[in-house]
């Protein structure tokens, strides 16, 4: 342990070294390098403090989601600026280096360093701090509903123009302003879908933390195909400390309590028909299935029944699952609805043009559609945010699906 905080401490005093280093070469005003020596001392004794005081046996809380973002919204600038003057210093060694070979070295080794590149690794270091202040304020609540048309030649005819409206890691205990979360409401309801499906993870952790925002969760309203259901990995209480096993069954016995308080029917390993003039298709709904996490789902004994022709959409939180045993599953599921990866809630997309986020070195699937011979997935970037307390670039979604009837016009 002891040997671990020392070499934290060495990575810290190197990445605030450089850090001063560029501020220092760019400014030579006093009060500004005292400020920034003091700024930078109170911010890492206050992150320190906090992970002291973090406690497992209650999770994520309003403070941990603040101390993580002060954490990323002071570390990814000063990584910016370390690594840029570190090549820079590379640079000067072999350039001085040469001079002394050369024999034209003057009475420095190294050269000086130079403003400019300062300046440079400064400009580019205030692109994610002001990215990662503008997530924490406005980007968390920056609703974007995404509609997508999908085309099934298999698709019964009734159904043709069906319209699912997908909602997916809702997060409700890293809530803080009831108005953005009514608007988002209100943006659902605006959706007029057939049918409401919502892919998992209600809470952090705990049941009450979903308690402020029931009534808020009522205004969904009815749609008439039914609002249905399925848990996510943190919809299982698992990332806390329980004092006993009993608090955590009962903690997930009101979990699971919570999608009905708010109108949803909660699918547990099992299918319903849903019914449209003489057609049907099934909705199958699994409990968490994911390649590294819980895998509670169970694909067979939801779909038990079921035929391989008929049309079938699939309700499973994490969209690993669709590699690892969906798709080589011989029933066919037509569509897997999915969301857990948030899109890591940072990222650049320009729709139709470019999609990128770290997440994608993690999931082959992380966030929108994707195609695999006629069989699809749709991976919502989720409705809430989760331990880094903002959105970059990957907004929060609500998701309308068409479903339409013939082959692909793309």
């Amino acid at each position: 342990m002891a040997f671990r905080l020392l070499i934290l401490f060495i990575v810290v005093a190197f990445i605030e070294l450089y850090a001063f280093q560029a501020v220092k070469t760019f400014t030579k005003v006093r009060w500004v390098l005292i400020s920034y020596v003091v700024i930078s001392l109170v911010v890492i004794v206050f992150i320190s403090y906090q992970f002291t005081k973090f406690d497992r046996s209650v999770g994520q809380t309003q403070m941990t989601m603040l101390t993580l973002g002060l954490l990323l919204l002071v570390l990814i600038p000063k990584l910016i600026l370390t690594l840029v003057l570190f090549f820079e210093d590379v640079y000067r060694i072999f350039s001085g280096a040469i001079s002394k070979i050369s024999g034209t070295a003057t009475d420095s080794f190294l050269p000086e360093r130079r403003r400019f590149v300062s300046q440079i690794a400064l400009g580019i270091a205030a692109i994610p701090f002001t990215s990662l202040i503008y997530g924490m304020t406005f980007g968390k609540y920056n609703y974007k509903v995404i509609r997508q048309q999908i085309f099934f030649p298999n698709l019964p005819d009734a159904f043709d123009g069906f319209k699912i409206t997908q909602i997916s890691d809702v997060h409700s205990g890293s809530f803080d302003n009831p108005e953005k979360i009514n608007y988002a409401i209100d943006l659902i309801n605006e959706q007029e879908s057939d049918m409401i499906l919502f892919t998992g993870d209600i809470v952090n952790t705990h049941a009450k933390e979903m308690l402020p925002w029931i009534e808020t969760f009522n205004r969904i309203k009815k749609h008439e195909f039914g609002k249905h259901s399925v848990l996510g990995n943190h919809d299982y209480g698992e990332y806390v400390d329980w004092k006993t096993t009993q608090e955590k069954d009962q903690n997930f016995h009101d979990i699971k309590a919570l999608y009905g308080k708010i109108g949803f029917n909660l699918m547990l390993n099992e299918h319903t028909y849903i019914k449209k003039g003489n057609d049907k298709i099934a909705l199958v709904g699994v409990e968490n299935w994911g390649v590294k996490f819980k895998k509670a789902g169970d694909l067979h004994k939801a779909s038990e029944g079921l035929t391989k022709e008929e049309f079938k959409i699939l309700m499973s939180h994490d969209p690993s699952h669709w590699d690892a045993e969906v798709n080589k599953h011989p029933k066919d599921f037509h569509l897997m609805l999915s969301g857990h990866t948030h899109g890591l809630q940072f990222g650049i997309e320009i729709p139709g043009f470019f999609k990128w986020s770290p997440a994608q070195y993690v999931y082959d699937q992380w966030a929108g559609l994707y195609e695999n011979l006629g069989k699809y997935i749709y991976v919502n970037r989720g409705f809430g945010f989760h331990a880094y307390p903002g959105r970059v670039g990957i907004m929060p979604e609500i998701t309308v699906i068409e479903l339409k009837k013939g082959k692909s016009l793309v």
